[in-house]
């Protein structure tokens, strides 16, 4: 049995491997998305327990995936983890109003780190 599903949205081949490996080795089933527009439709049919979200991707960006799945009543309550490079407090600050649960920047936090946090929103969903 797994831990619930994950979606991964992310571009870079690179990050999606690590944190793919990382993720199923705790016991949670990992789906992938390369980019936005594909991100966006695995999120609505699929239904993910949380959706760790790149915002510099092709077709569809980051923040606009964010902002679809609030107003989409069967995915506004998705926890969302956003994990970029953009780490400038007014990406943040737009990242965080527009929804997200939680703002993590590449190469500030490692892998275990943003394991912690997806654990936490993980067991704030099940409660909810």
């Amino acid at each position: 049995m797994t831990k619930g599903t994950i979606l991964l949205v992310e571009d870079q081949a690179g990050f999606r491997r690590i944190y793919h490996d990382i993720l199923e080795s705790e016991g949670y089933e990992v789906l992938e998305a390369q980019d936005g527009e594909e991100g966006l439709r695995m999120v609505k049919s699929l239904k993910p327990q949380l959706v760790l979200l790149d915002l510099g991707l092709p077709k569809i960006d980051g923040f606009e995936v964010l902002k679809q799945i609030r107003e989409d009543a069967g995915t506004s309550r998705t926890p969302v983890l956003i994990f970029s490079v953009l780490g400038d407090p007014m990406d943040v600050k737009r990242g965080l109003e527009l929804g997200a649960n939680d703002y993590t920047v590449k190469g500030f936090y490692t892998p275990r780190q943003v394991l912690g946090k997806i654990k936490n929103l993980m067991g704030q969903a099940e409660v909810k």
